[in-house]
């Protein structure tokens, strides 16, 4: 069952005590998650908190995070007549390196693009289809890695040939590492993702005031979770400390979910990888492990990586790049809500449910907006 959320606080009155911290200065917020960049903005809380704190958005949506030379990948593969390319919803929209050049545009040349809840979802779509490939985009963090492994794991033991995973997924520590790491990058606290954090716990987060001394907090996704973990990091700020805390103990553990971890383990291995923003970092991306490799897509079809994957993301003009590494707001774009909208996206973030920039045209937050 499901614990109560950890402060009795309610909005009005954690609003207020935010307000009586009254500290002084300009005061960085950054949250790693999508899920926290689309209910801050639903839950107005930017234009609620006093006007010296900054929320920033971090390279946490995974759709968001994969760079252009990956989704030209894609719509190469998706153009193979023997394959059925199964995906997330948000994917098929995501543009490659060329204006417009989607999934959605590739599907209407022809190629079979079908939009699935779940991997299992494409395994039964193999098994109805023994002639055809079945591909699934395998998109996200540490959150979805498990229920990616658990597909491939089960296509194993049936001995289904014709499914593969084309392993997209990415591990958010190294990326915060890198983050943290890279010039000019100042933040004075974390809002840590509450779903990652129930599947590597606590401990999964805990390099950040280890190391860097930075205050971070694992949220919940209510506005009143989010508000909670802001007055923990404001409170910690306030007092000279940088320390770990866990406002989401309804959900998540110290050591987390240990089944979940034990299929990341049982399917995949570590392995540098490219970031939208970020470019390579080491053993941030989930590789199939080699005894499974014939359900890697990679290595089944031969997909090589382009040397000229940078230069593919920046050349657009699109800076999503840096808006999701908190360089930028969604505003700051000279694309956003003129040639970007959600009807004809230029980049990631405003394709995405979870993009910064979708968040910013559909709740028309002001402090983005000015």
């Amino acid at each position: 069952m499901l614990q109560k959320r950890d402060s009795s606080m309610n909005s009005e009155s954690l609003l207020r005590a935010i307000r009586d911290l009254n500290i002084p200065g300009q005061i960085r917020i950054m949250e790693v998650c999508g899920t926290h960049t689309m209910a801050i903005a639903r839950s107005g809380i930017k234009r609620l908190l006093p006007e010296n704190i900054k929320l920033l958005s971090g390279p946490g949506c995974p759709v968001c995070v994969t760079p252009a030379a990956d989704i030209d990948r894609i719509l190469t593969l998706a153009m193979n007549r023997e394959i059925i390319l199964t995906t997330y919803g948000d994917m098929v929209r995501v543009p490659g390196s060329i204006p417009g050049d989607s999934l959605v545009r590739r599907r209407a040349l022809g190629a079979d693009v079908r939009v699935v809840y779940s991997p299992i979802d494409a395994i039964e779509l193999a098994k109805q289809n023994p002639e055809r490939e079945v591909v699934f985009l395998g998109v996200g963090f540490e959150t979805t890695a498990p229920g990616t492994a658990a597909a491939v794991l089960s296509a194993c033991d049936e001995q289904i040939r014709n499914f593969s995973v084309l392993s997209l997924l990415k591990s958010v520590e190294p990326a915060l590492r890198s983050l943290i790491s890279s010039e000019g990058f100042s933040v004075n606290g974390f809002l840590c993702p509450g779903h990652v954090a129930a599947i590597i716990g606590e401990k999964g987060f805990g390099f950040l005031s280890e190391e860097y001394h930075i205050p971070a907090v694992i949220a919940g996704f209510e506005a009143e979770d989010i508000l909670a973990a802001i007055y923990r990091l404001l409170k910690q700020i306030a007092e000279n400390k940088g320390k770990l805390e866990n406002e989401y103990k309804r959900v998540v553990s110290e050591n987390g979910n240990r089944a979940a971890q034990s299929a990341i383990e049982k399917c995949f291995v570590l392995r540098g990888d490219d970031w939208r923003g970020l470019g390579t970092i080491p053993d941030s991306g989930f590789s199939i492990i080699p005894e499974l490799r014939e359900y890697d897509a990679e290595y089944k079809f031969r997909l090589e990586k382009s040397a000229d994957g940078r230069n593919r993301e920046t050349g657009s003009g699109c800076r999503c790049g840096d808006v999701i590494t908190g360089k930028a707001e969604p505003a700051e774009c000279p694309f956003f809500g003129k040639r970007c909208v959600p009807e004809d996206p230029v980049g990631p973030c405003m394709v995405s449910g979870e993009g910064a920039c979708a968040a910013a045209y559909k709740y028309m937050d002001i402090k983005w907006m000015k």
